[in-house]
């Protein structure tokens, strides 16, 4: 792992999380690390339960720390627990002790953030509305000046997001 960088992409709801991530792994020759909610919610059929937040954000930590034993100099993270215990919060009121100690180890090298610019687009079980992604949306940001995170908000199309990307992190 010497040497990778771990970039966090964070956002809200149908945001571009996934294309972005997976399109700059592809841009850098590296890895990118899929969202693992998707593949709970496609696996078993329905959306998670309070007590479903600290096993998926745990996988997903154990996903990204076996990508970065096997990256090039970047791993793109398409999410990470923080977001977890944001949906945590919007759904049940509260993060349990255990996932915000996970949450805690927000150990990025850059955090960037997609804005919900693009057309809301429904996905199944897993998206809920426009409102809601605009909420969470606010709340993630209010998150991150709260916790001292710096971040890049990412906004535009895709191409658009790439450029701002490639800005920070060097063309290569």
């Amino acid at each position: 792992m010497s040497g990778v960088q771990r970039i966090a992409i964070l956002g809200a709801e149908s945001s571009g999380k996934s294309t972005l991530s997976e399109a700059l792994a592809r841009h850098y020759g590296t890895l990118w690390v899929p969202e693992y909610l998707r593949e709970f919610v496609d696996t078993l059929g329905r959306v998670p339960h309070e007590e479903d937040q600290y096993g998926i954000a745990l996988t997903q930590r154990a996903r990204e720390d076996d990508a970065a034993a096997k990256a090039a100099s970047f791993l793109f993270c398409d999410t990470t627990p923080l977001m977890t215990a944001l949906y945590s919060r919007v759904y049940w009121g509260r993060v349990d002790a255990q996932l915000a100690r996970l949450d805690a180890r927000h150990d990025y090298a850059w955090t960037f953030v997609t804005a919900p610019d693009t057309p809301w687009e429904p996905d199944g079980l897993q998206r809920e509305s426009e409102e809601v992604r605009q909420m969470v949306h606010r709340m993630l940001v209010e998150t991150l000046a709260a916790r001292g995170i710096g971040y890049t908000l990412l906004a535009g199309d895709l191409p658009h997001r790439m450029r701002q990307v490639q800005g920070l992190l060097g063309q290569r």
